[in-house]
């Protein structure tokens, strides 16, 4: 048995005396992508043929499983040298927004993607298989959340380039990246199959929440137009407004790099992306002024919405505070809209913004040169169903519990998920740093 040595990293601890410790700049090649406008878009969408590399964005990398969708209709020619090209083999890894850290995936073939996306290619006593291990380590996780930074979230490709990664002799390289991919094969199994069930749990989520919260909890009520295509038919005593005739908005707060990691709560651009009820707790911190604190306030019953990405299918997503943060303000990337009269029920607006009507009003009208990005004037807009204010109640009502019983499930599948994440994650970190060895 071979000797160990302290690596002289916390979170990767001690590794066998013949590994080494080095910096991801010196044994591998990164680097981000580039973005298409709206005014090129015509340009790629239909060019398919032998001759092209799909167009990879974030969202065509799937978190739970780490495979790609290569057929996002998006590709770009072989002989356009705008775009940065990434090889079979590759690891690409999200490193800004919500999925900062999170999304990755081993590519199978040449692709072009966007600036979010940072591809990793193995160049210098390294296999690219070992970097994607690496990537999915708990060492690297760990180092990724300590250098996050920025209002929307996210790892600078310098900080990146000086990541640590543990690398072993070549031969132990290949024996473990071969034993691992064996073993953790049957976990990533399980894990495709819970997130299946779950995505067809989640449209029926959305089947029931878009035709409650249009038509109601009558089977046949007397229905009429709303006006708005996208809305369709709603009962004949609902009405219509829009957002600017129900309450305020305003964007978040603006700060530089320095002013996060210390100060009072701070609410980040993940906290909206990935709840659709704001946490009552945030990790986020920054240094505000009491006048900051006063304007850019997070109080009980405020609706926020992603105001910028890459995409827009990841613009005017949702998150309705139920309780106040003291002290709080929100990200630049947030626009918070504040309910100014008694009619429109928080509950029932919890459920109207995150339905899938929404979703076409914001994909239609979004404008996208090199991020997608909601302004207030459209989102004032926005067309807004409003039953009565009791009729609101009783929807919300019926959909806590039907949606609950729904929820549970799901949250079920989510324990089989996180379990099997969690033992992948605990089988990878234990072979990359030494502390389980495979025999030759």
């Amino acid at each position: 048995m071979s000797q160990i040595k302290d690596s002289g990293i916390g979170w990767i601890g001690e590794i066998p005396e013949e590994w080494n410790i080095k910096k991801f700049k010196y044994i591998a090649k990164l680097y981000t992508g580039n973005s298409i406008s709206d005014e090129e878009k015509y340009l790629y969408e239909s060019n398919v043929n032998e001759l092209s590399y799909p167009y990879v964005s974030t969202k065509d990398v799937n978190l739970n499983t780490k495979t790609v969708n290569y057929d996002s209709g998006m590709r770009i020619d072989m002989n356009n040298r705008k775009f940065r090209i990434a090889n079979p083999g590759d690891t690409i890894l999200c490193i800004e927004g919500g999925s900062a850290g999170k999304k990755m995936a081993q590519i199978n073939q040449k692709i072009c993607f966007v600036n979010k996306l940072c591809a990793m290619h193995a160049e210098k006593d390294i296999l690219d298989d070992w970097i994607n291990l690496y990537v999915q380590s708990d060492s690297f996780a760990k180092e990724f959340s300590l250098n996050m930074s920025g209002m929307i979230g996210g790892v600078s490709l310098f900080d990146l380039k000086n990541f640590s990664i543990v690398v072993p002799p070549l031969n132990e390289q290949k024996l473990i990246s071969k034993f691992l991919k064996e073993k953790t094969s049957k976990l990533d199994e399980a894990i495709k199959s819970a997130k299946n069930e779950i995505d067809l749990l989640n449209q029926l989520k959305r089947n029931i929440i878009r035709k409650t919260v249009t038509k109601g909890l009558e089977q046949n009520p007397n229905l009429k137009y709303s006006g708005v295509d996208w809305i369709g038919k709603i009962p004949q005593n609902w009405a219509v407004k829009k957002l600017r005739y129900l309450g305020t908005l305003q964007n978040g707060i603006s700060k530089d790099g320095g002013s996060f990691g210390s100060g009072y709560p701070f609410v980040s651009y993940g906290d909206v992306y990935n709840n659709f009820v704001l946490p009552t707790q945030v990790d986020g911190l920054v240094e505000s002024t009491s006048s900051e604190r006063k304007l850019f306030s997070v109080e009980k019953g405020d609706i926020f919405f992603t105001r910028t990405s890459e995409t827009a299918e990841e613009i005017g997503l949702v998150s309705t505070c139920f309780e106040s943060i003291e002290n709080a303000t929100f990200a630049g990337f947030l626009i918070r809209f504040r309910p100014g009269s008694n009619t429109l029920d928080r509950n029932f607006s919890k459920y109207y913004f995150i339905s899938d009507i929404l979703r076409k009003f914001f994909v239609k009208e979004m404008m996208v040169v090199t991020r997608a990005s909601l302004g207030q004037n459209l989102l004032k807009n926005l067309s807004v169903v409003l039953p009565p204010l009791e009729t609101q109640k009783e929807i919300a009502n019926y959909l806590d519990n039907t949606i609950g019983e729904i929820d549970k499930i799901i949250s079920t599948l989510e324990s089989t998920i996180l379990i099997s994440k969690d033992t992948k994650k605990s089988l990878i970190y234990e072979y990359v740093t030494g502390k389980k060895r495979v025999e030759a």
